[in-house]
């Protein structure tokens, strides 16, 4: 566990989810992506999908998949971030990753990282790690290529239509694949 403190983020804990924190890790990803709120921090995606970025069954199934784990990451007792982690045969996925938007920029996020990396080679010993990220999301891609995240060009299609992902603000939205080896 890492319980390193510092003056921005105070002292970290991870542990993982269950059912009864479904309600506080919905609204937590929902106000790091979408809403006003999430204009508090950099990783809104409030300018191309609207609606909701998750929600209660989505959260719970990631918590009672037996192949996933939905890390929950507490400052202080409080939580505060959150990401998935899910086992791929040779790679894990890495996922619903989500830090409270007044908190986003202070290196939170490179910590959670990192702490997932470790846990995945701990737990499933895998050799990748894996995410997809919007491809319009520049900014975003370029933090994840700074942690040893590369571009792979492979894309699939947004959900168009399905709006348990969001309601699209453009016509050009697709997932790309993003890869790190774990060596």
């Amino acid at each position: 566990m890492d319980t390193a403190t510092s003056q921005e983020t105070g002292r970290i804990s991870y542990r993982e989810a269950v059912l009864e924190d479904v309600p506080v890790l919905v609204p937590l990803v929902e106000s790091a992506y979408r809403g006003d709120a999430s204009r508090g921090g950099w990783t809104t995606e409030a300018d191309i999908l609207q609606g909701q970025r998750t929600d209660p069954e989505g959260v719970a199934a990631v918590i009672t998949d037996p192949g996933s784990r939905l890390l929950v990451v507490e400052r202080d007792g409080e939580t505060v971030a959150c990401c998935q982690l899910e086992h791929r045969g040779g790679a894990a996925y890495f996922g619903m990753f989500a830090v409270r938007p007044e908190l986003q920029g202070a290196g939170l996020g490179k910590r959670i990282i990192a702490e997932a990396e470790r846990r995945v080679r701990e737990l499933w010993d895998v050799s990748e790690m894996h995410m997809t990220v919007i491809s319009v999301r520049e900014e975003l891609i370029a933090w994840y290529e700074r942690r040893g995240y590369r571009r792979t060009g492979r894309t699939t299609p947004f959900p168009y239509g399905d709006e348990r992902f969001g309601v699209p603000q453009r016509d050009d939205l697709e997932f790309e694949l993003l890869v790190k080896p774990l060596v």
